[in-house]
């Protein structure tokens, strides 16, 4: 299938099937597709948690607003961590990337303000985030991207001690009866002319 069609087809999904489990060889698939993600100079701020345990997705369910079902009923929840120690991240580069790479962090990115930094990791990440829906899209995997959750009280779950949560996505297979399905509710987008510019 053409991925102008995938993107045509995938949606947020709103109810999963509990019972339909995610194949071992597809997460471990979509796990090295996340380590693969691209970032900007090969900076790799992040981890990624992959959560299958049943109490463990129970308590983050508990601080999920109003994703709670979602993250009951769906197969595996991803959480998308950024580093949250500069030091660990510079020490981590320094060991990792090549000269220039270090340079460019060194000039441009370490002069800013920890806040400003770190909104530089959040952007990262999220290029890891559309890399992983696409992903998921092409395997035939449900996926909801989940803003909507307590980014503390998973680090507290989760054990997060040099890492901060931005993000989480529930990853499964759709229950037959989803209203959000695009051939029950079509696609609402803006109108192509209106996002796209060509000159």
């Amino acid at each position: 299938m053409s991925f102008i069609r995938l993107m045509q087809q995938r949606y947020t999904t709103k109810n999963y099937d509990a019972s339909k489990k995610i194949e071992s060889e597809k997460l471990k698939e979509l796990q090295q597709i996340l380590q693969l993600s691209p970032s900007s100079i090969n900076s790799q701020p992040w981890k990624f948690i992959f959560v299958s345990d049943s109490d463990t997705k129970k308590q983050l369910s508990e601080v999920s607003w109003l994703n709670t079902n979602k993250v009951l009923e769906s197969d595996t929840i991803v959480v998308f961590n950024r580093i949250n120690n500069i030091t660990l991240f510079e020490k981590q580069i320094e060991e990792e990337l090549p000269e220039g790479a270090v340079g460019y962090y060194k000039e441009f990115i370490k002069p800013k303000p920890e806040e400003e930094i770190k909104a530089w990791f959040n952007k990262q990440v999220y290029l890891a985030l559309g890399i992983f829906l696409s992903a998921c899209a092409e395997m035939g995997i449900d996926a909801t991207p989940m803003e909507g959750i307590e980014p503390a009280n998973y680090d507290k779950i989760l054990n997060n001690k040099e890492y901060a949560t931005l993000v989480a996505v529930a990853i499964g297979y759709r229950d037959n009866e989803d209203f959000n399905q695009p051939d029950r509710k079509p696609k609402s987008r803006l109108a192509f002319d209106k996002v796209i510019e060509t000159v």
